[in-house]
This record gives structure tokens, C-alpha cells and sequence, in this order.
């Protein structure tokens, strides 16, 4: 890692964690996906969670969507449980997300894609809008800024009122990651994110998400099997195995744990 990337890793932080897994259990008609995970998430940095397939990773990321519900253990964001929040109300606390597999509208447009993303912040209503009473005008002026700014921020403007079941691949997952950050997180949840891209596109990848958190003062956490792309950006690693948690702290000494090489290549002597 060049000393540049060093730089721009997030300062070590002390006080309360932003987000806290504490002890969380999921288990489907006696299927354990995860056993007794616990891990705390500072404000400011990028958490990469990783661990082979079928590690747990994707239904832990679920949990903290809320599109499952754990079987035992709690989640914390900013000292108070989301586990009571449907999951359509989880952005309303500062959770966004991307997906593994892109889950955009396909019919709408790149704009209109990001705008649905803007409109999960606001409290307008069915009623207001088809009245179109002066502050949801005043709402809509406001959203219309904010998207353009993000396709600015994301160099999205050129293809801003494509419909998105045209584009490439790539430029899908930079509107799913704009849409996302319509909606303010202070946590955003990257699953997969490099899934499909080519090497040139995963690095500009990395240097996106550490730009997102420089500049917008987001946290990540990011679920991945690019380990390059994770050891080269994460300030803290994670690594799941079979459900439990291997082994946690710095990249380098994730890296080199020997229960997290046991896991990806296997145990030389069996």
C-alpha cells in the first residue's frame, strides 16, 4: 500500500462504537447462520467483513437491513436497538445499502432512480404531493439540488435521464451507490460491491469508497470477496467462519491469522 492510501486510512477513534453487534444468533429450522457474533463499528471508518462462502456474511448484512430477524443477541446504532424497526423505516436512521445482485428499478431513469433514494428522507405524503402544497414544492427544489449534486459527485450526469436497464453493468452499480447516498446514511452496507467488475474498475472502485468517507463522513461496511480491494481500503477486518467470528483487527493481522488462512486455503496437514 502506497503511503498515499495510508493517509487516507480513518484516524483511530476513541468513545462510544456508531454500530454494535452484540452476540447475534440466526438460526433457519435448525440450520445455524450465525453463532454468537459480536463486532463494534467506529464512526468514520470502513469495516470490511469477510469469510469464505457460506460464512455468514450475507445473513449477518440482512440483519442489520432488517430483512431478518435475528434469533438471539441485539443491534445497536448510536446506543439504541434497530431490531424493532421494520426494514422499510431502517433508512430513517441513517442505514443505507447496495446489493450483491443490482436492485435498481429498470424501467425508470438514473435520475429518477437516485430521486427514489432522496424521497425515503423526507415526509411528504400522497396528499401533499397531489396538492402540491408550497413546502413539498419546496421539498422537491431541495431533492432536485441533492440529486443533481450526486450525479455530479459520481460522474453520472451523461447518462442521468438513460433508463438504467441499458447501462453497463458498472454504471448500474455506481446509480444503485448513488441512490444510496440520497438518502444521508451515516452507516452505508456494501455487498459485493467489485462482484463483476474488471480489475481497472475495482480500483477506481476503492478509491470512490474512501472518497465517500473523507468526504461525506460516511461509515462503511463492506462485505467482499475482492480481499485486495478489502485489505487495500478496510481500517478494521472482520472474518466470519461456518457462522462464528474468526478473527478481528487490522488488516495485516487479519491477513496473517492462522484460523483465517485455515479457512481460505484449507488445513495443509488434513
Amino acid at each position: 500500500m502506497t503511503q498515499a492510501q495510508l493517509a487516507e486510512r480513518a484516524p483511530v477513534v476513541s468513545g462510544a462504537p456508531l454500530l454494535q453487534v452484540n452476540d447475534v444468533s440466526v438460526v433457519f429450522g435448525g440450520i445455524v447462520a450465525l453463532n454468537g457474533v459480536s463486532f463494534d463499528m467506529q464512526k468514520g471508518h470502513i469495516l470490511g467483513l469477510i469469510g469464505p462462502n457460506g460464512a455468514g456474511k450475507t445473513t449477518l448484512f440482512n440483519c442489520l437491513s432488517r430483512l431478518y430477524q435475528p434469533s438471539k443477541g441485539d443491534i445497536l446504532m448510536e446506543g439504541e436497538s434497530i431490531l424493532r424497526r421494520p426494514a422499510h423505516k431502517i433508512s430513517e436512521i441513517g442505514i443505507g445499502r447496495t446489493f450483491q445482485n443490482v436492485a435498481l428499478f429498470p424501467n425508470l431513469t438514473v435520475r429518477d432512480n437516485i430521486r427514489v433514494g432522496k424521497h425515503a428522507r423526507t415526509n411528504s405524503d400522497i396528499i401533499s404531493d397531489s396538492l402540491k402544497l408550497p413546502w413539498v414544492r419546496k421539498s422537491e427544489t431541495a431533492i432536485n439540488k441533492d440529486v443533481s449534486d450526486i450525479l455530479d459527485y459520481l460522474d453520472l450526469h451523461g447518462v442521468a435521464d438513460t433508463i438504467v436497464s441499458g447501462l453497463p453493468f458498472g454504471t448500474q452499480k455506481r446509480v444503485e451507490l448513488a441512490r444510496a447516498l440520497a438518502a444521508e446514511p451515516k452507516i452505508l452496507l456494501l455487498d459485493e460491491p467489485a462482484g463483476g467488475l474488471n480489475h481497472e474498475e475495482v480500483y477506481v472502485l476503492g478509491d470512490l469508497i474512501r472518497r465517500i468517507r473523507n468526504d461525506r463522513g460516511v461509515t462503511v461496511l463492506l462485505v467482499e470477496h475482492h480481499m485486495g480491494l478489502v485489505m487495500s481500503i478496510a481500517d478494521h477486518v472482520v472474518a466470519l467462519n461456518f457462522g462464528k467470528k474468526l478473527a478481528e483487527g487490522t488488516p495485516a493481522a487479519v491477513q496473517k491469522d492462522p484460523a483465517v488462512i485455515k479457512a481460505y486455503l484449507g488445513d495443509k496437514d488434513s
